[in-house]
């Protein structure tokens, strides 16, 4: 499975916003994965995180998380729908954490992709800033091939 490091320069190279925002993998492995940014590319007007940065960072989050599990290069992860819920401004460093599905969930979807070559599942995801959430989200993902 990809490092952290593999990863970042995976997200860098093919999504280049990433490096526009500073988005860094600051941890990952088979039960969470976790991208932080600095704020001061992803501003607004208020000094605060830009909606924008906070939802691209969680939907990035889970395209990584599903992208390093699926570990198939073949596979091509697109978001289909997305939900978010902004629930207090970020003031620091953006860091979006992403857990893993439950593994019935995940060896369904495993299976959905293997047999017909696409397959969906809903991740979901939070951004945290001073072990408090301050935003929301859900994404069905689908891998195709």
């Amino acid at each position: 499975m990809m490092s952290a490091t593999d990863l970042e320069s995976y997200l860098h190279e093919k999504i280049p916003l990433t490096q526009a925002m500073g988005v860094q993998v600051a941890e990952c492995d088979d039960t969470r994965l976790v991208l932080t940014a600095p704020l001061a590319p992803n501003r607004n007007h208020l000094q605060t995180a830009f909606g924008g940065s906070l939802q691209t960072l969680a939907i990035l989050s889970g395209y990584s998380l599903l992208w390093r599990l699926l570990d198939n290069p073949d596979a091509h992860i697109v978001i289909r729908e997305s939900t978010i819920h902004y629930e207090r401004p970020v003031k620091g460093e953006l860091r979006a954490v992403c857990s893993a599905p439950s593994s019935p969930e995940f060896t369904r979807f495993q299976g959905d992709f293997a047999r017909k070559g696409k397959a969906r599942i809903t991740l979901e995801a939070v951004i945290e800033e001073d072990g408090e959430v301050a935003v929301r989200f859900r994404g069905v993902f689908v891998a195709l091939r």
